[in-house]
């Protein structure tokens, strides 16, 4: 057996591949061993497991076809490894990581380690306020279902320089998935939802990062979205017949000429990214789909029918903000995040209006918060007319301060401060 096989199956390196796996959790295979029974299973058959490969007479289990909505339509096919064979995925790009990443590019960004989103959208801003406003936005026809696998393989094999390891990658690649109950063959692709995925994608992707610095184009890359800036739209449209053709031609892949554009900046969208300009120059901001998926996932934790505790929902809801905001944090969104607030306290103070039911109690919560007689007989008049409601003097008491002593983070606190501001205030919800 190779060194490097022997150092992909050492105690320490499987430890880890091990722990990763189960603090990413995630769903169980074929075999139906989700990662709380895979202690006792590992502990019975590893070592068969691991003879099995040494002696390359290991076979990964199909994967398990999962299909994921895409927002335009059409879905996205994601293959569910075993939790065994995410561990061994897993165990091999912990050693191929440090082999391959010298090679890979400077201006691709997706799935390796130090790298981020945000940089790539940095880059291009740079390139944007450079005068590189023609772009030309590449897109890979369903790369991962699509990518040939002797091509890749031979490219895995230049950089690793390891028959034992390739052959082990090659019976993932071709381990099949099972569609509904029924095998299916797998001899293209790399499925995603397996670990090695990612690193194989990059593996495939960095001869085009390569033709393209040979060329000298600006360019970013994550994962299969590339965008290439010139300075005119000749060059850009030369840029795109030209780079179509290469891809076609020695990568073997699909170029989707009906979403494959030459376009500029004000219309790119870009890893959830919108841009814009001012008198300083080009900015990024959440695109407006970006935005609209927020709200989506905002009201999803906010609708007033779900039964459920209100610290675990402003919990949940606290989660979805959060993350939200450090994804776009480079981006200009303190308007959006404002009228985002006043939406969600208004969304708020009608699952507390809820909540408290009846009138009796509805009175008692309003009084509490200080509000006018009159206007807590206004407000209880509304009844369940939960919009009109939300909109009284008086349910407006419940304000931004009240919430976040709840534990309410404020979006636009927490995007100018990363943190959320939570004052000192009475509260009665």
């Amino acid at each position: 057996m190779s060194q490097l096989l022997e150092e992909i199956l050492s105690q320490d390196n499987m430890i880890l591949a091990y722990k990763k796996v189960k603090a990413n959790r995630g769903t169980s295979g074929i075999d139906g061993i989700g990662v709380d029974e895979i202690d006792e299973y590992l502990r019975e058959n590893w070592e068969t497991i691991r003879d099995k490969i040494h002696r390359r007479k290991y076979k990964p289990q199909p994967v398990r076809r999962v299909e994921i909505p895409k927002p335009n339509g059409g879905v996205r096919n994601l293959g569910i490894p075993t939790v065994v064979d995410r561990i061994i995925e897993q165990a091999i790009v912990q050693k191929l990581t440090p082999i391959v990443e010298p090679y890979f590019s400077e201006h691709s960004y997706g799935f390796r380690p130090g790298r981020r989103a945000q940089q790539a959208v940095i880059e291009l801003l740079e390139y944007f306020n450079d005068g590189y406003t023609y772009i030309v936005d590449i897109d890979l026809e369903k790369f991962f279902d699509n990518v040939p696998q002797d091509k890749l393989m031979t490219l895995v094999g230049r950089l690793i320089q390891d028959p034992d390891t390739e052959s082990l990658i090659r019976k993932y690649l071709n381990a099949g998935v099972m569609v509904k109950g029924k095998y299916e063959e797998t001899t293209k692709g790399t499925p995603q939802g397996g670990n090695l995925s990612p690193i194989l994608s990059n593996i495939m992707l960095n001869e085009l990062d390569k033709e393209l610095e040979t060329r000298g184009l600006n360019f970013v890359r994550y994962a299969d979205d590339c965008v290439i800036t010139v300075r005119s739209s000749a060059a850009a449209n030369r840029v795109m017949h030209t780079i179509t053709r290469w891809i076609e031609k020695k990568l073997g892949l699909k170029v989707n000429m009906t979403k494959t554009k030459v376009t500029k900046p004000g219309k790119l969208k870009y890893l959830g990214f919108g841009f814009w300009k001012d008198k300083e120059g080009w900015k990024a901001r959440p695109h407006q789909e970006s935005v609209k998926k927020f709200q989506r996932e905002i009201k999803r934790w906010t609708k007033r029918k779900w039964s459920v505790d209100m610290t675990y929902r402003i919990q949940r809801l606290n989660w979805v903000i959060r993350g939200w905001i450090n994804y776009f944090r480079i981006g200009s969104m303190k308007n959006t995040l404002v009228k985002i607030d006043g939406w969600i306290r208004t969304r708020m103070r009608i699952i507390i209006w809820k909540q408290w039911k009846v009138r009796a109690k509805r009175m008692w919560g309003l009084r509490k918060l200080g509000v006018p007689e009159w206007m807590v007989r206004q407000s209880v008049a509304f009844g369940d007319h939960y919009q009109a409601v939300a909109k009284t003097t008086g349910l407006r008491r419940i304000t931004k301060e009240i919430l976040a002593k709840r534990g309410l983070i404020s979006c636009v606190d927490y995007y100018l401060n990363g943190t959320a501001v939570c004052r000192t205030a009475r509260t009665v919800v």
